[in-house]
């Protein structure tokens, strides 16, 4: 414990008091201890009547695991054996630097005030994938009288593993996206128009006559017509690039983080699309390779791969990481590369790469820009730096859009998205894929 504001100032009241009164009346000696002996016995009385910590029972409740980028409760429960809680408690945590405590909501409306047990929930943000302890909960309150100010620290030892964000799949949200590519408009445009057989219906006016099974009509002795749809198990790979430029925090958490949430949305895209999906990460050197599975099969193998992916400071080696793609690829795949680069010098070495995987697979890039960089364009004030600013984000998307033209030129559909909007955007791109075809 220690003293509180209203302590300090009576002290040092009591103290200006006896300077004076000792200087101008020294035979006011007894009247002088007797103040002093007055505000102590006040200090114990009031460390006496207070709820000391001991007199206390905290409760804590952190959950087992999150998903980054959202917020955990940490749920914190006083109750007081003896009497109300006499003032308004102060929480602190001390925890892991990855965990954020964003806010601090009472449960009861007292705000711990004058009520014998309150409940507190502080929302952790969640930045980073790991496994994050929360080591110990401080406490402090006033004493009854406000002259003390009461702390205590008590051991949490608990963890919470953040994983990668699978919200979109929970929430069937990915789901819906998909499901046209198996029943609905999308499916019934695909028919006919695939490489894949799907059932034979009997013609009716304004089919295409090309597709009637002149055979099988002869058999039938009826006109039927045999309907084809988008050939499925296909080979997808998910690249992700985990070097420097990907740990780089962009709108909360980092592209290596925001890139993860989106294969995983990937993965479970193409497994209700009936389509094989790997998984393949890199930085300096290659890192890890799990082999094509069914999507549906591969979704809780690579979502355990992908929360145990590093995050590395070292920069990206791309001619190392995709020749080396290319090697383990036996058959002509999708493969998506989530990736970054600085200016149009330092991606030479990267296009050149994609290139080469290029002509034989059909490969999707995908990158990430920076929200900020639009709004520092049109700077709503005319200063020097807003204009300095304004003159080096517009070379930025300049450079950007340079590579992007470059690569579409060599036939690699480009993917430059917001980090709100890439799952959804990556989704669209699948479906836009599978229903052209072009695989």
């Amino acid at each position: 414990m220690r003293p509180s504001s209203t302590l300090i100032a009576l002290v040092l009241i009591s103290a200006a008091v006896t300077v004076f009164t000792s200087v101008w009346w020294r035979d006011m000696s007894y009247l002088l201890l007797l103040m002093w002996l007055a505000l102590a016995a006040l200090t114990v009385a009031d460390l006496v009547i207070s709820n000391l910590a001991g007199r206390m029972t905290v409760d804590f409740d952190l959950p087992p695991q999150g998903f980054v980028g959202h917020t955990a409760a940490f749920t914190v429960g006083i109750r007081s054996q003896k009497g109300a809680l006499s003032r308004k408690i102060e929480i602190r945590l001390d925890l892991a630097p990855e965990l954020v405590v964003d806010e601090i909501r009472w449960l009861n409306p007292a705000s711990g005030a004058g009520v014998g047990e309150v409940k507190a929930s502080l929302d952790l943000h969640l930045t980073r994938r790991g496994r994050y302890a929360v080591h110990e909960l401080w406490l402090k309150w006033s004493s009854r009288l406000k002259l003390l100010e009461i702390i205590a620290k008590m051991p949490v030892g608990q963890e919470i593993a953040v994983q990668p964000d699978i919200s979109p799949v929970l929430s069937g949200a990915i789901k819906t996206q998909i499901l046209p590519l198996e029943a609905g408009q999308k499916d019934l445009r695909l028919r006919g128009e695939g490489s894949e057989f799907h059932q034979l219906r009997e013609f009716v006016s304004g089919m295409d006559p090309r597709s009637i099974d002149w055979k099988r009509s002869a058999r039938m002795r009826s006109l039927v017509v045999r309907e084809m749809r988008a050939e499925r198990n296909h080979q997808i790979i998910l690249c992700v690039d985990s070097g420097r430029l990907m740990a780089e925090q962009l709108a909360g958490f980092t592209k290596l983080d925001r890139a993860i949430n989106a294969a995983l949305a990937m993965c479970w895209g193409a497994g209700l699309a009936g389509d094989l999906v790997g998984f393949y990460s890199f930085d300096s050197r290659p890192r890890l390779f799990v082999p094509a599975l069914p999507g549906r099969a591969a979704f809780p193998r690579l979502q355990t791969v992908c929360a145990g992916l590093r995050y590395e400071t070292q920069e990206t080696n791309h001619t190392l990481g995709l020749t080396h793609l290319s090697g383990r690829l036996k058959r002509r795949s999708l493969i998506v590369i989530f990736s970054d680069f600085v200016d149009t010098i330092t991606a030479e070495l990267m296009i050149e790469n994609i290139q080469v995987l290029a002509r034989h697979h059909f490969v999707v890039y995908v990158a990430l820009r920076d929200p900020m960089l639009g709004k520092l364009i049109e700077p709503e004030e005319t200063t020097l730096d807003a204009v300095a600013r304004s003159v080096a984000a517009r070379q930025i998307l300049h450079e950007r859009r340079a590579v992007m033209e470059k690569l579409a030129r060599l036939g690699v559909l480009c993917l430059d998205s917001t980090p709100e909007a890439l799952t959804s955007d990556l989704i669209a791109r699948y479906i836009e894929i599978k229903s052209r075809e072009m695989i």
